[in-house]
């Protein structure tokens, strides 16, 4: 029965991204909005986001219920927008992304030491990884796969193809692929906000929150330099990424310490911009 709802899921995301291929990138990122702040309740709750920001005990301009709104709504751009990552790639929508410390991306090139780039689900997190491969860094992504088989076929193609060549699968096959990427001098890229079941409780807004190891655990063992990226959607249709310097972190810090500090400066870019990060990770779950 499962296969069956994820085959008609696929079949209609599909249909949707042939649609916004006609529309084009501004009529479809706005026509996605429109999809996600109406109808997006129907797979990913207002409820929960609503729950999530109580827990954060963070302070929003706006009613709770227009906040849940329009992260749905972020949602619906997003996923209308994943047929345009090919011309982002390629440079046909290249003005609608700036990069403030594109310099240090420079410097890392130059200096081929492997770093550990972090960040979250924010506004539209795919051109993150892009971005830093396309300026030249040989870089690994980390990724979990979406639970629909059929869909994740398509976004493994979208992602191999347009965001990174180098993909790595979560799991214990994954630990081993990034080991195998740092030996050879390849960064690692990954997102350090999702609830994991194989990490550690630890504080996040005020309350436990399951946090992955995996940034410390490489900082400890290759003494890797951690370098925060962040992006941010301006006036509906461009985007601005921040790539901090490359910070060095005490290797001889515990994993829980170093985690510590990822997990403030993560709570330092959703405070940036509230509504633009994917508020339905249940970091909280006890």
């Amino acid at each position: 029965m499962k296969k069956i709802f994820y085959f008609i899921e696929f079949i209609v995301i599909r249909f949707f991204f042939i649609l916004c291929n006609l529309l084009g990138y501004r009529i479809s990122s706005n026509f996605g909005f429109y999809i996600g702040s109406t109808f997006g309740n129907i797979f990913r709750t207002k409820k929960s986001i609503i729950q999530n920001i109580e827990k954060s005990k963070i302070s929003i301009d706006t009613s709770k219920n227009k906040f849940a709104k329009n992260v749905l709504g972020n949602y619906g751009r997003i996923l209308a927008e994943y047929p345009f990552l090919k011309d982002f790639r390629n440079n046909n929508l290249s003005k609608y992304i700036s990069i403030d410390g594109i310099d240090n991306l420079e410097k890392i090139k130059k200096n081929k030491k492997p770093v550990v780039f972090i960040s979250g689900h924010f506004s539209n997190f795919e051109l993150m990884a892009m971005q830093i491969e396309k300026s030249g860094i040989n870089l690994a992504a980390i990724y979990r796969p979406l639970n629909n088989i059929f869909l994740n076929k398509n976004m493994e193609y979208i992602r191999t193809n347009f965001i990174c060549k180098n993909q790595i699968k979560k799991g214990r096959s994954g630990t081993r692929q990034i080991l195998e990427n740092l030996k050879k001098g390849n960064s690692i890229a990954l997102m350090i906000d999702q609830r994991v079941t194989e990490g550690i409780k630890i504080n996040f807004f005020g309350d436990l929150a399951s946090t992955t190891t995996i940034p410390a655990q490489i900082i400890k063992k290759y003494k890797c330099d951690l370098v925060p990226i962040y992006i941010e959607r301006v006036k509906k249709y461009f985007f601005k990424m921040y790539v901090s310097q490359p910070i060095i972190i005490n290797s001889e810090k515990s994993h829980e310490e170093i985690s510590i500090h990822l997990n403030k400066i993560l709570e330092k870019m959703i405070l940036k911009n509230p509504e633009q990060w994917i508020w339905t990770h249940n970091r909280w779950k006890k």
